[in-house]
């Protein structure tokens, strides 16, 4: 056979058979290495968005578990915007991954081409999502940073809180060894218990705001119960004295409510009935008033040996109040008879001492001033009058009402002291 002729034969053969396959399998081959290349960038791409977006909803769900503010709702809502876009561009992905079998033999040139550019164009939108995530997740730093320091406090906050429980418990115990009760302390820390377990069942099921405040007022409430407990023994023994004080003074009260009858026979023998009628009735008050003092003081006894504190404490304060009215009742009677003893000896003495303080009071008024301020000037007047109308009492007749000039006499004093204290107050606030 002729060279032409084999040629002509082998040609078909040529195109027909490895000549032809190798040429179009060696660029299909080529285009789908480059289309496999795309698909790891884009798988990588993917993986990278999907990790930036858990970690970002770590930081997001950080945020809203302790920030209810409206930059906080914000934040959670534009991820959630956010998440759309991922959950958009991240379908697109999945779909040219689906769209390609990059490990079919029989992949032309083609195909492989399309599938890189569509994994391309797949990959650069997880891309610039995941940029955005970034940029979103650059602005929540404030939000975050706030978040975190307040989560940071809760296992600290709901440690003292169970220290302070204990503390509390064992300072019970203790005053409980001494042989008291503290019952109503005991029963202050059981209703506690409730909101230990809800200490215990953490944040997450609280709430973290919830749970630093509740932690807080476990710690306050321990705390005062654990006070209130160790001082118990100290109150114990202040009521105990207590106790004995109040009955050595109603014992005395009784003894000086004794004397002033002797006062009031006195004050009815040398002066006028005006300046005693209001004693009348000291001496029967001030024995009314100790038995009344001697009733409670076994109140508060009986009390504080059935270990009602607050009760005995209330009770003594009763006692307390009772021998002070008793006591100022009656050493009335002893200064009204001392002070009416030195006015009958000498009244000239209470009237300069008046005059004296008028006098400094009008003094004050004319500093600086030519003529006095009317509003000064006025009630010093009537002081004056008032001392002149009280002196003027005195004279005349065998039985002066001294009480009543001595009453007048304060009483003038405490106008002129009251002016002063306007004058003063007045330039005070202007030379402020």
């Amino acid at each position: 056979m002729s060279l032409p002729a084999l040629v002509a034969l082998a040609l078909p053969a040529a195109f027909a058979g490895g000549g032809t396959r190798r040429w179009f399998g060696g660029r299909a081959e080529s285009q789908r290495a480059q289309a496999q290349e795309a698909k790891d960038a884009a798988a990588a791409a993917f993986y990278e968005l999907d990790t930036a977006q858990r970690d970002l909803r770590i930081s997001i769900e950080t945020i809203t578990a302790v920030d209810d503010s409206p930059a906080a709702r914000r934040a959670a809502s534009d991820f959630e915007g956010l998440g759309r876009r991922i959950d958009e561009v991240s379908q697109r992905y999945i779909q040219a991954v689906d769209a390609h079998d990059l490990d079919r033999a029989d992949l032309e040139a083609a195909a492989a081409t399309r599938a890189r550019a569509e994994l391309t164009a797949a990959r650069d939108e997880l891309v610039r999502v995941k940029q955005e995530l970034e940029r979103f997740g650059g602005s929540l730093g404030p939000l975050l940073g706030s978040a975190e320091t307040l989560l940071a406090r809760v296992a600290p906050a709901v440690e003292r809180a169970r220290q302070a429980l204990l503390a509390a418990s064992n300072a019970l115990d203790g005053v409980r060894e001494q042989g008291l009760r503290a019952d109503d302390l005991a029963g202050r820390l059981a209703a506690l218990a409730p909101e230990l377990t809800k200490l215990n069942q953490g944040a997450g099921q609280h709430g973290v705001q919830q749970t630093l405040e509740r932690a807080e007022r476990v710690q306050r409430e321990a705390g005062a119960i654990r006070a209130e407990a160790e001082g118990l023994p100290e109150k114990a023994a202040e009521i105990d004295h207590r106790l004995v004080s109040l009955r050595t003074r109603a014992q005395a009260l009784t003894t000086r409510a004794g004397q002033v009858d002797p006062v009031l026979s006195e004050l009815r023998r040398r002066f006028a009935a005006a300046c005693w009628q209001d004693l009348q009735q000291v001496p029967a008050q001030a024995v009314e008033n100790v038995r009344q003092a001697e009733r409670k003081l076994a109140e508060a006894k009986a009390a504080r040996d059935a270990q009602r504190w607050a009760d005995a404490t209330s009770l003594l304060s009763t006692v307390r109040a009772l021998l002070n009215a008793t006591d100022d009742a009656v050493s009335a009677a002893g200064d009204r008879l001392a002070r009416l003893n030195a006015v009958q000896k000498d009244p000239q003495a209470e009237i300069e001492r008046t005059r004296f303080a008028i006098r400094d009071a009008q003094r004050l008024a004319m500093t600086g001033r030519a003529t006095p301020d009317p509003r000064h000037a006025r009630p010093l007047d009537d002081a004056v009058a008032r001392l002149d109308r009280a002196v003027a009492g005195l004279e005349g007749g065998r039985h002066p009402d001294y009480w009543h000039f001595l009453t007048e006499t304060d009483a003038v004093r405490q106008a002129a002291a009251q002016v002063v204290a306007r004058i003063r107050e007045e330039r005070g606030g202007v030379a402020h």
